[in-house]
């Protein structure tokens, strides 16, 4: 069969497999509350499919007779087909605050399972079926090739076919953001995705088909030189010395990736923009380094990698709160891609040869899931911060250190080694200060799925100003003074002049009752206005939360409220209750940096709506640094017929109150013309291009801030 053939199928096979990966994720990601740990389990999912990928083609290629491997694919081909298309049930969603990473994996395998299993098997499997079809004769590189062999090799050699599977996937990744997520709703994203696994089956099926003809090695058709390292390697079997260090590569760029994704979904928002970014980055380092016949160092690279991993853990060890989005990515980013390339180089230098592909596939897709097991599942059940990021720093340290002693002359091996040692372990010890600090800064520091919640505290001589925060990440999510007379102050976002103060004190000056709904519990300090025969009612997916609210801070159990608490996600639950009759609702969950997106569309707000009276107000939480979400929440109001105002207040530095930026919506005639606000509620200017939020469409991207 002609090389095209197999060139199409593979790059079909891999855009299809990780186009679906935010493909999925987006549908996933409003049902466990929009948190950035979703997309890092569903990474360790499509890791450990990948290795599962592996693993069968390795098993087929090496115990199975070809016709008996064509027979076998062709059968899962035709029920995966059964499988489609890629919408999970309703009955997926979660129905408590319990840790979902056991749900979310199972979800995937019953959704996308078997599909991105074959995706999975498909560039090693058809690499092999090529393979067998040719004879390799080792040339070095030094060696002159005639015209017609120079011109067979390149096109012969299978490792040029992994270069291409992965440019597929880098295109695929990159065309979400910028042509699917845009312009199409999610059930076209799933119906669009299901349609091109179609035409792969035909595909790969066809290939199969003919590969059960082939009868064994024996029967190549072609004798191929090709360019390759002259190495032990090459002439033998690789040793496990060099199979543990293929997985250390690999499973060091793996936990980079993700740890790295983590720390910007957490301290910008879970958007897969980001996700998409590092994952393509991650993806280009394959392409430049397996797109050629063999890989050799430029010395000039070769310092890069220490820069970058100084570079992160100097950004790591200096907390970037306060730096544009244009820095904060652009060092984690570019940090990871230089790595990235540092450990996807050395597997290109120490391919094997065409013969022991898929070990060598095999061993690769190990570390990645190996990565992907750290992150996702051992160290939120282990560490009580985010360790995972400076640890994988500090791994590509050393495999940085290695890999520059072995590529500097003999002579120079001893000052080498000695400055290599000084570099490596100023720059351990940078990070291991750096968490020996954050241990120092905080109180209590406490970690689930959902991410980790500090408590710190400022304390000063005469004890006036004694003040406790909650921090999430690096996001501040609340504080209290310590001193008794101060404490039932409301400090943070929740002042009496920002937009949630004047809506709470608005519907006190009128009503002697009044019920407030919060979603998102924080520190509980809007419980700070309940008066007696009030009822605030708080809902909060996340139970780490609620238990520090209600033992490191007193706003709850100091209200003179009743005060509600329920636990799960915020929109499942009203879904669920009956009308509640809010006379003000608060909506304030943040997941990072910003509110989840599915607490933002249009059939979100038609439910809150419905959750309040017709007098009510709805009290929208945008302050964010990197997202201008005001014109979001307008445009989806207008489209409900409701009037919506921004109200932006300064912070009050004595009495704890910082910036914030509230949209308040409400369909009451008159509201804004009162005089808690007509003198602080501006306008809020809709684009002209802004589509409306909806369950099926989205699209942050567009509301990044310039």
């Amino acid at each position: 069969m002609p090389l095209f053939v197999y060139a199409a199928t593979i790059f079909t096979s891999a855009f299809l497999l990780f186009q679906v990966q935010p493909i999925i994720a987006r549908i996933i990601l409003p049902w466990f509350g929009g948190s950035a740990a979703v997309w890092t389990v569903c990474l360790l999912f499509f890791q450990v499919g990948l290795l599962l990928g592996y693993m069968y083609a390795h098993w087929s290629v090496r115990y199975l007779r070809p016709k008996l491997q064509a027979w076998l694919h062709l059968s899962l081909l035709a029920l995966s087909l059964l499988t489609l298309p890629i919408l999970p049930g309703s009955g997926w969603k979660p129905q408590s605050s319990e840790d979902p990473t056991l749900r979310i994996l199972l979800l995937l395998l019953a959704t996308v399972g078997l599909p991105y299993f074959l995706l999975s098997t498909t560039g090693p499997l058809l690499q092999a079926w090529y393979a067998r079809g040719q004879k390799y004769r080792l040339v070095a590189p030094t060696e002159e090739l005639n015209a017609q062999q120079n011109d067979a090799g390149p096109r012969a050699f299978p490792y040029r076919l992994y270069a291409l599977s992965n440019l597929g996937s880098m295109l695929a990744l990159l065309s979400y953001p910028v042509l699917v997520e845009p312009y199409l709703s999610i059930r076209q994203q799933s119906w669009g995705w299901s349609t091109g696994y179609v035409l792969f089956a035909l595909l790969c099926g066809a290939v199969a088909w003919r590969e059960k003809d082939t009868q064994s090695d024996s029967a190549a058709r072609d004798v191929v030189d090709v360019v390759h390292q002259r190495t032990p390697e090459t002439e033998q079997p690789p040793g496990w010395r060099l199979h543990l260090y293929w997985l250390a590569l690999a499973a060091c760029a793996s936990t980079l990736l993700l740890a790295v994704t983590n720390h910007l979904s957490q301290n910008v928002a879970a958007i897969p923009f980001l996700w998409v970014l590092t994952l393509s980055l991650y993806i280009l380092s394959f392409i430049l380094c397996f797109g050629g016949e063999t890989w050799q160092w430029n010395p000039a690279f070769l310092p890069l990698p220490a820069l970058a991993v100084g570079g992160m853990a100097y950004a790591l060890s200096r907390n970037f709160q306060n730096l544009s989005l244009g820095i904060v990515v652009p060092i984690f980013a570019g940090g990871l891609f230089i790595c990235c390339v540092l450990c996807h180089g050395e597997l290109a230098r120490t391919k094997p040869h065409p013969q022991h592909l898929t070990s060598f596939y095999l061993m690769m897709s190990i570390g990645g899931a190996l990565g992907g097991l750290f992150v996702g599942v051992l160290a939120p059940n282990v560490f009580r911060d985010y360790l995972e990021l400076p640890i994988a720093i500090a791994g590509c340290a050393l495999l940085t250190w290695f890999t520059l002693y072995h590529a500097v002359s003999p002579r120079w091996k001893i000052p080498a080694s000695l400055v290599l040692s000084a570099l490596t372990t100023a720059l351990i010890a940078l990070l291991a200060d750096g968490v020996r600090q954050t241990g120092r800064d905080y109180r209590l520091t406490e970690r689930n799925f959902y991410g980790v919640l500090r408590i710190s505290e400022q304390r000063e001589a005469s004890g006036e100003n004694d003040i406790r925060f909650l921090t999430h990440g690096t996001i501040l999510h609340g504080s209290q003074f310590l001193k008794p007379q101060r404490r039932r102050l409301p400090t943070t976002y929740y002042g009496p002049q920002t937009g949630a103060g004047l809506a709470v004190r608005e519907g006190g000056q009128r009503l002697k009752r009044q019920r407030v709904g919060v979603i998102g519990l924080g520190t509980g300090t809007l419980a700070a206005y309940g008066r007696t025969g009030d009822v605030y009612r708080f809902y909060d997916i996340n139970p780490l939360a609620v238990y520090l609210a209600n033992t490191q801070f007193s706003f709850v159990k100091d209200s003179r409220a009743r005060i509600e608490i329920v636990p799960g996600d915020a929109r499942l639950a009203l879904e669920r209750e009956p009308g509640q009759n809010y006379d003000v609702l608060v909506v304030d969950a943040f997941s990072g940096d910003a509110i989840p997106v599915h607490l933002l569309t249009k059939e979100a707000f038609a439910l809150y709506f419905r959750q309040m009276k017709k007098s009510g107000v709805l009290a929208v939480h945008v302050s964010n640094r990197y997202l201008e979400l005001e014109s979001v929440v307008a445009g989806v109001a207008r489209s409900l017929g409701r009037q919506a105002m921004i109200v932006k207040s300064d912070g009050d530095e004595a009495n704890g109150v910082t910036t914030a930026e509230w949209v308040l919506v409400t369909e009451r005639p008159g509201f804004f013309k009162g005089t808690l606000l007509a003198a602080v509620s501006k306008p809020i200017k809709v684009p002209a291009n802004l589509r409306i939020w909806t369950d099926d469409y989205s699209n942050l991207y567009q509301t990044l801030k310039r």
